[in-house]
């Protein structure tokens, strides 16, 4: 009877150890999946990182290439704006000629209220001073688009070929000593041009241009209302017009009517900065 009684908790005692020993590699193998399956996720995360770092870079380079591609085309006898391609043909270009004379600032803060692009034509004598320079450095970090209207505003055919060369080359000097850029546009007083100026033109790199249609220098429509009223009115008014306006009290008065009666119309007001450039109209790039 004693030895039953000694061999049953022998027995126990062997059964007990060997549980114990087949337990242990189910935890060994449990730890080794827990190793494994972290180590792919850090892998993921670096991964990640990586592509985060290679996708940041990439919409800047788009950007770039697009503001860069031309959308229009001056026509070089109608002065209008043509579309290239598929762009919208149902644009207007807005010109401010004589400035900054007097309200230049005014017409450029509304046009900026209102998004509304354009090109500012300057005259030298409008700019012999700091507080004229200031003006036209605060307009041209608005984004508008500086172009020259020569020096002194005479027509052209009644200079020398010397004085017509002073009269524009100077124009480009101050502008670029104000802004840091050189005008990409020209537009002779009256729209009188020399054989000699459209050469020079060319040689500083320069669009010629002029317009479709302007009354504000006509005294009937000297007024807010009946410059805002022709503007957008007149019989002249189609695709690509080239509108020129003045630096005058009833076109700074009038400017947000202009504009939004050209959109009330269905005309949207197109970015000088879409339109080719010179060198590539040449090259036909």
């Amino acid at each position: 009877m004693k030895h039953k009684l000694l061999y049953i908790p022998l027995l126990s005692v062997l059964f007990l150890a060997a549980c114990n020993e087949e337990a242990k590699p189910e935890e060994v193998e449990r730890n080794e999946q827990s190793a494994e399956s972290e180590e792919p996720a850090e892998e993921i995360v670096e991964v990640d990182k990586q592509h985060e770092n290679e996708e940041v870079d990439e919409p800047e380079d788009e950007s770039e290439v697009v503001e860069q591609t031309p959308l229009y085309e001056l026509n070089p006898v109608t002065f209008a704006i043509e579309p290239i391609d598929e762009a919208n043909p149902k644009v207007v270009l807005l010109t401010i000629d004589d400035a900054p004379d007097k309200r230049a600032l005014d017409m450029a803060k509304t046009l900026k209220r209102l998004e509304a692009p354009a090109i500012f034509f300057v005259n030298g004598h409008f700019i012999a001073t700091d507080e004229k320079k200031a003006i036209l450095k605060e307009i041209y970090d608005m984004g508008f688009i500086i172009g020259n209207h020569t020096n002194t505003h005479p027509n052209l055919k009644t200079l020398s070929e010397e004085e017509q060369r002073e009269e524009i080359i100077a124009v480009n000097d101050i502008v670029e000593e104000v802004t840091g850029e050189r005008p990409v546009f020209f537009r002779a007083p009256f729209g009188v041009n020399t054989d000699f100026s459209k050469a020079l033109v060319h040689e500083e790199g320069m669009q010629l241009m002029n317009w479709s249609y302007g009354y504000d220098f006509e005294k009937e429509y000297m007024t807010k209302e009946k410059i805002a009223h022709i503007m957008v009115n007149t019989e002249l008014l189609r695709n690509g017009s080239n509108l020129l306006m003045h630096d005058r009290d009833w076109t700074a008065d009038a400017m947000e009517d202009i504009v939004n009666g050209l959109r009330e119309k269905g005309y949207e007001i197109v970015d000088p900065k879409l339109i080719k450039g010179l060198d590539a109209q040449q090259t036909g790039e």
